[in-house]
């Protein structure tokens, strides 16, 4: 069974992906502008304890040097003006033991006191934030003459206020810009997929009623009218197509009705091709529905374009020999009539119908012939018994066979496997694709009277057999590449290649010998080709 494949709407992806972007920028903007903002409030915070504090030890020197503690407590009071202190010890120190002792304290409304700092006064020298206090210690000098210490401990909760409504003001900025970047969306999903629906229901259209004649509508979008301009061309060629077979049914039909049996039967194989032809193209069209599929549309083309090519000209051949018979048996008849056909005349136009027939009749065979081809390598049904394959015998076999072929470029195989190297497999099908890869090689790839070298490394496991063919030939065209196995795909259209080889290669490996084969891409001096048995 085909594997299933998720669907998923433009509309949603579009809805989704936007929105997904939008709130990640705007998550990651706020949160570093929150970020911003809090530090530099903290740092606003922390330098204004510290000036409190240093202003405080200022003041307090004379009330230490003269020990007068209640004017420093009046003094201290005045702090309750100060929201961010919460808690200040002044401490002095002792004249006999010279350690710092409690001096007096300032503690704010609703703040509970604290612990006496004096044993670690060296904790606070730089300011030390905590989850919700920030505490520092400043010295009390007399012209470099230490006095004692100032303990002050701020409050975090303005800080921690301000954080809250930033975060709720963000949050805000946040749902408002997504719902008007939702409402943007919305309008963006209706101008890019309602075109794409509608080219999907004329797809549906054309390939439920072969109706040729429809075109597809352009749009605003520039991506989208190259789509249907695309379109309109591929329908209108196929529209010509189809008018060109049947006027060239019409005219075989009248040929058939003039000329002799044996003629007669050549038209009918004629237009046996034709239907099957027809027949081979009406399969194609089924690969219309899959138009916005890229990849299969460009495989699907090349498909078409190389039927076509490989088609027209002995097709041409036919009509252009079939045509002239016509006009030479006109002739005969008009002659005929009149009375004044001769010897010469009757004999002149045997020799040009034979000829003419001669011409029809091998168009017509080469026409069945790349037919027959087409449909070999469409589908491979191989029943052959596996069994036990000799890869260097195999390979051996095959060179030997085609002694006439490698006599022109004459090029030097390499085989590295072991010697005794055998597998489970279909010796036909193997051979047979040795025999296309070293054909290719010799086609495409090597010129007369260079140093060509081909070389097949094997090498087996319990579970798999990989097959190495490589040549130093001038290697694969880049614009051919990702599609070299697909049918009529060829760099020598003209000259002799039909573009089957590798496509027949391709069906050996996949379908008779249950593998697969890729083309190394990355090498770069001649063509590789990687065949996994298994």
């Amino acid at each position: 069974m085909p594997k299933t494949v998720e669907q998923n709407s433009i509309r949603s992806i579009l809805f989704k992906t936007i929105m997904l972007i939008t709130a990640i920028c705007l998550l990651l903007s706020l949160s570093i502008s929150t970020y911003l903002s809090t530090q530099e409030q903290k740092k606003q915070l922390i330098s204004k304890l510290v000036l409190v504090s240093e202003i405080i030890a200022f003041d307090a020197m004379p009330s230490l040097l003269n020990k007068n503690r209640p004017a420093e407590e009046r003094r201290l009071k005045l702090l309750q003006q100060v929201s961010s202190v919460t808690n200040l010890h002044i401490y002095a120190l002792d004249e006999q033991t010279n350690k710092p002792v409690f001096f007096t304290s300032f503690n704010a409304q609703k703040s509970p006191p604290v612990p006496i700092k004096t044993d670690s006064i060296n904790d606070f020298i730089e300011p030390q934030v905590g989850d919700e206090f920030i505490e520092y210690i400043t010295p009390i000098l007399n012209n470099d003459q230490l006095l004692g210490y100032v303990y002050i401990r701020g409050s975090l909760d303005n800080l921690n206020k301000f954080i809250t409504k930033k975060i709720i003001i963000d949050i805000a900025i946040i749902a408002l810009i997504l719902i008007f970047i939702s409402l943007i969306i919305l309008r963006l999903q209706k101008r890019i997929a309602s075109p794409i629906e509608n080219l999907s229901l004329l797809l549906q259209n054309i390939a439920k009623n072969h109706n040729y004649y429809a075109r597809a509508p352009l749009t605003n979008l520039t991506e989208i009218t190259r789509l249907s301009n695309s379109l309109n061309v591929m329908l209108a060629r196929t529209q010509r197509q189809i008018k060109r077979h049947e006027e060239d049914k019409k005219e075989i039909k009248l040929l058939n009705s003039n000329l002799e049996e044996k003629v007669s039967q050549r038209t009918i194989a004629l237009r046996e091709a034709n239907k099957e032809l027809l027949s081979t193209l009406e399969k194609m069209h089924q690969y219309q529905t899959q138009i916005v599929e890229n990849k299969k549309m460009a495989s699907l083309g090349q498909m078409v374009a190389g039927v076509a090519h490989e088609v027209n000209t002995p097709i041409g051949l036919g009509i252009t020999g079939s045509t002239l018979l016509r006009d030479k048996l006109a002739e005969l008849q008009i002659n005929f009539q009149n009375k004044s056909l001769t010897a010469s005349q009757f004999e002149q136009f045997t020799n040009d119908g034979i000829e003419n027939l001669d011409l029809i009749y091998s168009s017509l065979n080469r026409v069945a012939e790349l037919i027959s081809n087409f449909k070999k390598v469409a589908v491979i049904k191989d029943d052959e018994i596996t069994s036990t394959v000799h890869f260097q015998q195999l390979i051996n076999d095959t060179l030997l066979s085609m002694g006439q072929e490698l006599r022109i470029k004459n090029p030097k195989v390499l085989i590295n496997c072991p010697a005794d190297l055998t597998v489970e497999s279909k010796k036909g099908p193997l051979q047979q694709v040795f025999h296309q890869l070293i054909l290719n090689s010799l086609l495409h790839g090597f010129v007369a009277g260079g140093d060509n070298v081909v070389q097949i490394d094997i090498v087996a496991t319990s579970t798999k057999t990989q097959i190495t063919y490589t040549d130093n030939g001038l290697g694969v065209e880049s614009n051919i590449r990702a599609k070299i196995f697909d049918p009529f795909v060829t760099s020598k259209r003209g000259q002799g290649a039909s573009g089957l080889g590798m496509h027949l290669v391709y069906n050996l490996v996949t379908q008779a010998l249950a593998g697969e084969i890729v083309l190394d891409t990355e090498y770069q001096s001649g063509a590789r080709f990687i065949i996994t048995l298994f």
